[in-house]
Parts: C-alpha cells; structure tokens; sequence
C-alpha cells in the first residue's frame, strides 16, 4: 500500500513544488512507483513536467468533483513509473463546489484510496493557503513535509499551519504525521540564513532533515523546460541536494527498500 505525503505550507514561494516534483521524480528513478497529485490550482508542478494546463482534458477537478474515476486523469510523466494527477484551470473553482459536498474534508481521501495498491509512494502538492483543498490533502496523508525557505518571513505563518494540522490530527485524520521539515533556498554564507535554520531546527529538532536545498539557479531553469532537475542539469548543486533529500527520505521509512 503507497504512502501519501502531502507538501504543504501556506506561505508561496518557499520551495514546495520544486520539492515535491524533485523528490518524487528521485524516488521513481530509484525503482519507486510514484505518483504526484497536483492540487494547486496554480499547476506549477503540472506545467513544471511539461504539460500545457490549458490543455488538460481530465484533471483533479474531475477526479473530485466529478467523480471520474482516477486512472481516467493519471498521465505517465518524462520520469518511468513517476505518473501525475494534474491540475486545471477549474480547480480554482473547487473550494466553493466542495462546500456543498457531504462530507467534503475526505473527499481526495475517497480518491486516492482507490489508487494506494498502484504506487509505492503518492505526494500531494498542496495549494499555498490552508483552505479546504489542503485540508482534504491533509485529510487524506499518512505523512507531511514542510518546505521552509530559510529567510526572516518563513517564520510567519507557521504557527498557523502547526496549528491546522493539530485540528485535522484532532477531528479528521488521527495519525497525521509530520515526516520532517525541509530548508530550502538556503544559504550558509548569509548570517540571516544560519540564524533562520537554527530557529527552525529549535523549534522542530530532529525532524528537520539534514539535507538543506541551497539556492541553485539550474533548479529555476528546469520547470521551464518541463522537467525535474535531474533531467536539467543532474551535476547542479540543486541536483544533489534533491538526491541526498530523497535518500535521507527513504533512510526514514521503516518498510521501504533504500
């Protein structure tokens, strides 16, 4: 049965699509089944790896609104055995449609069940908000991971988001997990950085992963050409952070091969 990570932070621009494209193109370069559920109505990790949104036919959207079924939406990426769940232009509408759906915080949860046997690992791209698209990834994760940029702002907000995960931990999905939290954009030669880290570390300990992802500019470059950084430039420092992040990630799994 596959592991469903959600990436998840409300503040944009800290890194968690390229995080969770990156780490999920590794784990399937590793021999891992994988798929990437988009559910930002943004599609950046969906045009990230190649696909126009304006020319999705089927999409998350009709996934959960629609209830067609998943197989009919999944499409095959650039990596072998690393699939998506796209995201559309529609998507931006869902959060309204859903408030009118019974039991509307499970329904990704519904969804992603069905696909569980077909992949080793699933992770959820989460809008940058926590409105009700998050709270069904989160609803429907064994695990989060938190991309944090390691720069003053990235410290608001977070407060909120701990604070939205104990909720969904207390009435929607009890064994909810933070997996580990993951600096990004992060420069050690800057005072501000090293301060910001050691911060963040305090306040999470040991489930701050070791590997920090520096600032790289191949790692910009790639979505725009579609595809995972490995496929870019796989000798860019940006490259072997994400690989050193995805080993780091399968070190902490306890039934999964490394």
């Amino acid at each position: 049965m596959g592991k469903i990570i959600a990436f998840s932070n409300q503040k944009g621009g800290v890194g968690k699509t390229t995080t969770c494209v990156n780490v999920s193109a590794y784990l399937a370069k590793k021999g891992y089944k994988c798929l990437l559920v988009d559910l930002d109505p943004q599609g950046n990790a969906t045009s990230g790896l190649g696909f126009a949104k304006s020319e999705v036919k089927n999409s998350v959207y009709n996934v959960m609104i629609d209830e067609m079924p998943i197989e009919d939406a999944v499409v095959k990426t650039c990596v072998d055995g690393f699939d998506i769940l796209p995201s559309s232009i529609d998507l931006a509408g869902a959060e309204v449609e859903l408030v009118y759906v019974k039991d509307r915080e499970h329904v990704l949860k519904r969804v992603l069940e069905k696909a569980r046997p077909s992949y080793d690992f699933i992770a959820i791209d989460c809008p940058p908000s926590l409105g009700l698209l998050t709270i069904n990834a989160l609803a429907a994760a064994d695990t989060v991971i938190i991309p944090i940029q390691s720069e003053y702002y990235a410290l608001e907000g977070l407060s909120q988001l701990m604070n939205t995960i104990k909720l969904v931990v207390k009435h929607l999905n009890e064994k909810l997990k933070i997996e580990g939290v993951v600096l990004t954009m992060n420069d050690n030669r800057a005072i501000i950085s090293r301060q910001i880290s050691a911060e963040i570390k305090k306040f999470f300990g040991k489930r701050v992963f070791e590997t920090a992802i520096p600032r790289n500019i191949r790692l910009a470059e790639a979505p725009s050409h579609g595809v995972p950084i490995m496929l870019h430039d796989t000798r860019c420092s940006g490259a072997k952070a994400y690989l050193a992040l995805t080993e780091e990630f399968l070190s902490r799994q306890p039934s999964k091969r490394n």
